[in-house]
């Protein structure tokens, strides 16, 4: 990926996760975390608010650097059409974890490319099927223990003590950690 010839990278989000992920394809970029609210809707699908979401903060970084090619994300769990972004609290950090034990639920990352100048843009979402273990209170709360659940949708993450909590995943890994980076390279690919 770092012989391709892209304009001027900027990650729009501060996830020390999404940087990670985006140093494996061996890209130089910036970070330049948006600060565009994200918004909430009962009217929109999972895919359709983590897609709306990715391009306001993407929009929002690209009208300040519009020569830049500016990558914007966010990343939902769901449930049977209900949606679980970040917890406010450890207590309902614990609830979200309490509904998702035992059930298939699905984590969608919905991802804004934006070069301004250029007038290109594509919006994506990629989702993921997760099964969760069984899992009593007591377990979820030591989970919650080892790992800060605030600042991640539905209250974990699979890439710190995961297999606490997963049985299986079908889709990208990847994404479940807040970056599809196999689609991802695929349309940077079609920027370069």
């Amino acid at each position: 990926m770092s012989a391709m010839s892209l304009p001027t990278l900027i990650l729009a989000s501060a996830s020390p996760r999404r940087s990670e992920l985006l140093q494996m394809l061996g890209l130089d970029f910036q970070v330049l975390p948006s600060s565009a609210e994200e918004i909430r809707s009962e009217h929109l699908t999972a895919g359709e608010l983590a897609q709306v979401n990715a391009y306001r903060k993407a929009r929002a970084i690209s009208k300040k650097h519009p020569d830049a090619l500016v990558m914007g994300m966010d990343t939902l769990v769901t449930l049977n059409n209900k949606i679980y972004g970040k917890p406010a609290n450890l207590a309902e950090a614990h609830k979200m974890l309490a509904a998702l034990e035992g059930q298939i639920h699905q984590v969608v990352t919905g991802v804004c490319l934006i070069h301004l100048r250029g007038h290109r843009q594509r919006v994506f979402a990629e989702q993921t099927d997760v099964k969760f273990r069984p899992l009593t209170m007591a377990q979820i709360q030591q989970y919650h223990k080892k790992v800060n659940p605030l600042d991640k949708a539905g209250a974990y993450g699979i890439q710190e003590k995961g297999d606490l909590l997963v049985e299986a995943i079908s889709g990208s890994y990847t994404n479940v950690v807040g970056l599809p980076l196999e689609r991802l390279k695929a349309e940077l690919a079609e920027f370069a």
